[in-house]
């Protein structure tokens, strides 16, 4: 089997040391190059074709996030690790919004940076134990789905115009769309909630808890 190819970015020379020799002693894995700022590392990335581009975030002239969002635009097949020693939550999501498939912290185990770049390399996402713990917390605390996912974003939006009592001459000019359409919604959110009428789809919406919103002075000057 061909190795798998490795590009590593980072500015700590001797880290950058230490993960070359970490990783040129795996059986089966290949370090191709080394960047020491993300514009390196895109160039690099670009012109060698790695496999895993073992990527870290805070890199001189061009951060690993960035680095990381031009290197999957101009080749999706190459998988980026991020392994930081930074855990805050919008630079973890940072990095998977720019298509990053790994997220690890500098101080993991080494058999855990070898694990991790192995599930990068075979297109799999790998986050350690405490960057798995966030995201728990962070999705455990985040709010309910919205209770009728059949319905489309305006049809959701109707609906929670229905359920505040809005009549369709109201929702029309909400939205700025005909009464015809308005209707075409609100006959689409009977058929999806299996409801016969307008007090029924309001009922079913309210027991949802949809359509408490207050009605604000601009609201009562366009009712």
């Amino acid at each position: 089997m061909e190795p798998i190819r490795i590009l590593l970015a980072d500015d700590h020379p001797v880290f950058l040391g230490g993960m070359r020799a970490l990783l040129d002693s795996t059986p089966g894995f290949e370090v191709v190059g080394e960047a020491g700022t993300g514009v390196e590392a895109v160039a690099a990335a670009t012109d060698r074709q790695p496999d895993v581009v073992v990527m870290d975030i805070q890199m001189p002239g061009l951060n690993g996030i960035d680095a990381t969002r031009q290197i999957v635009a101009r080749s999706p097949h190459v998988g980026v690790l991020v392994l930081t020693m930074f855990t805050q939550d919008d630079l973890v999501f940072a990095a998977m919004r720019a298509g990053a498939r790994g997220y690890l912290l500098k101080g993991s185990a080494p058999h855990d940076i070898v694990r991790a770049v192995a599930t990068v390399a075979d297109g799999e996402a790998v986050f350690g134990p405490a960057i798995a713990r966030r995201l728990i917390d962070f999705f455990a605390a985040a709010p309910a789905a919205y209770p009728f996912p059949e319905l489309t974003e305006r049809e959701r939006e109707v609906l929670d115009l229905l359920a505040q009592g809005r009549s369709n001459t109201d929702i029309a000019q909400r939205f700025v769309i005909s009464a015809k359409t308005v209707r075409n919604h609100v006959s689409n959110i009977f058929t999806k909630l299996q409801v016969a009428d307008r007090a029924q789809a309001i009922i079913r919406a309210r027991e949802a808890g949809i359509g408490q919103k207050r009605t604000t002075s601009s609201d009562r000057t366009t009712s």
